[in-house]
């Protein structure tokens, strides 16, 4: 596997790497059927993001008879935190917060995954600060404009 943080997939291509991800190993076939009844896309939609992916590296050719069969070259949950950390990133470090509570408020989370954030929560609370600092603009810009995120 590469490492996730030097692929970026677009949102189509989200949608392709999660079918991928879920059968593990599949054909080019199997993906187009899976792709078209899931988001009704059209064949050559399936074809191009597809190629986009191994273009990227994000999705391999296995073998080397037909029919062609692709995997994963990363990580599905190593992909998703990269993306989860890239929008927290082009977001107010004053706003991670409340970013975090309305994820967790519209998703559904298992009682395991629940007693993780706790845990993870409650080690972060041991070296937080009062306030976390906005990073909209450098901080010697921040005291001339004022910061909008109060």
């Amino acid at each position: 596997m590469i490492d996730a943080k030097d692929v970026t997939i677009s949102d189509s291509e989200w949608e392709v790497m999660r079918a991928i991800w879920t059968l593990k190993r599949v054909t080019s076939r199997q993906l187009i059927e899976a792709m078209a009844s899931a988001r009704k896309w059209s064949e050559s939609t399936t074809k191009t993001l597809l190629h986009r992916l191994i273009t990227k590296k994000a999705v391999t050719r296995v073998g080397s008879g037909r029919p062609f069969e692709y995997e994963p070259a990363v990580d599905e949950r190593d992909s998703m935190g990269k993306a989860a950390v890239n929008l927290f990133d082009h977001m107010c470090a004053m706003r991670a917060g409340d970013a975090l509570a309305a994820v967790i408020k519209s998703r559904d989370l298992s009682q395991d995954d629940i007693k993780n954030l706790q845990a993870l929560l409650a080690e972060k609370a041991k070296t937080a600060p009062t306030q976390v600092k906005c990073n909209c603009l450098p901080e010697e810009m921040m005291a001339d404009a004022g910061c909008g995120c109060d």
